[in-house]
């Protein structure tokens, strides 16, 4: 429940890389939420991020758990301490808004969505991607039916992260940390969009590798054949070994027309001879700069969530649905590990 305070009340936990478009968001919708706590282990970097945007840092988590003027608590930590913060905030009964993925293991994830279940708070995984203008205009042209049925799918994700400086930081590309490579940290936010304007997949045949280029424990490139539920067929290739690295495409061949997402724009070519476009061309973090991107989408995802927390629903990205995304990479890494095509 939502408490009586005018503001919706936000605490942040972790405020490492992936922090800086979130606090450019929450800073941005000041009119609708107040950061009323933030708290990460290392005092100086706490408290440079807290002078940084104008957050008060807080004496530790349980003091922020206990504050009952804080909502929801957006976790930004790595996926490796996530279970447990979650456990705390579902008990406290706080919401829970946190960074992909859910956790380095879909069965940690699964445990994670359990206990919010469990405890009535809402929990939201951020997909910023699902948010950008292009990608709602494509969901709602599919959802009225004016493309007609969908035939084939194509996602390119062709990233670059340098070894020097990215994979050279202690865990990153670890299974410890990270939970995995190229799938579970980069690509995972087009594979998500994907299945949230396809549907589930229903099986595939991959596979993953680690180039020449890193020297990491897990793996840099994956290509993969899918087969949907719904009877479409398609690929995905995402790598982050293509410098200098190129916006995320994902192609779509439906009856009368094809669309393509490429970064923030989408572009639909008519059978019939006409095209549309929609959007706006934007950066999307798939160069050496992994934040290089506006922060609108988590501003409109943040927003999404609050809704959803106020009103009693369900927020457009949730652990559940998280949860398909997951198992699509299980699959993925499954199939290259045992060279066989694998049923999700």
């Amino acid at each position: 429940m939502a408490h009586e305070h005018k503001t919706f009340g936000i605490g942040i936990v972790g405020a490492g890389m992936a922090a800086k478009p979130h606090a450019l968001a929450l800073n941005a919708l000041k009119d609708r939420l107040e950061v009323r706590g933030v708290w990460r282990r290392d005092a100086g970097a706490l408290e440079e991020f807290c002078t940084q945007y104008g957050f008060p840092p807080a004496t530790s988590y349980e003091a922020m758990l206990g504050n009952p003027d804080i909502d929801a608590i957006l976790v930004l930590t790595p996926p490796n301490t996530r279970e447990d913060i979650v456990r705390q905030a579902a008990a406290a009964g706080k919401h829970v808004l946190m960074e992909k993925p859910v956790e380095r293991t879909t069965q940690a994830a699964e445990r994670i969505v359990a206990l919010c279940e469990d405890a009535g708070v809402t929990l939201g995984i951020i997909f910023q991607h699902r948010f950008r203008a292009a990608s709602i205009a494509l969901g709602k042209k599919i959802e009225s039916g004016e493309l007609g049925a969908l035939h084939v799918v194509n996602l390119t994700v062709p990233w670059w992260r340098p070894q020097k400086g990215y994979y050279d930081r202690p865990g990153r590309g670890t299974v410890a940390q990270d939970g995995g490579g190229v799938l579970i940290t980069q690509a995972i936010h087009s594979l998500d969009l994907m299945l949230s304007l396809t549907g589930p997949v229903s099986a595939v045949t991959a596979l993953a590798a680690t180039t020449r280029l890193h020297s990491m424990e897990t793996e840099d490139f994956v290509a993969g054949g899918l087969e949907f539920t719904n009877g479409t067929v398609g690929s995905v290739m995402a790598t982050t070994a293509a410098f200098p690295g190129g916006a995320e495409t994902l192609y779509f061949g439906f009856e009368k027309a094809a669309a393509t997402l490429a970064g923030g724009t989408l572009t639909i070519n008519w059978h019939d001879g006409h095209s549309e476009n929609f959007g706006e061309g934007s950066n999307s973090g798939g160069g050496a700069d992994p934040m290089a991107f506006p922060y609108d989408w988590h501003m409109a995802q943040i927003t999404d969530f609050i809704k959803a927390v106020q009103g009693g629903g369900e927020p457009r990205s949730t652990g559940r649905t998280a949860l398909a995304v997951h198992r699509l990479i299980d699959g993925l890494i499954a199939s290259s590990k045992d060279g066989r095509r694998v049923s999700l």
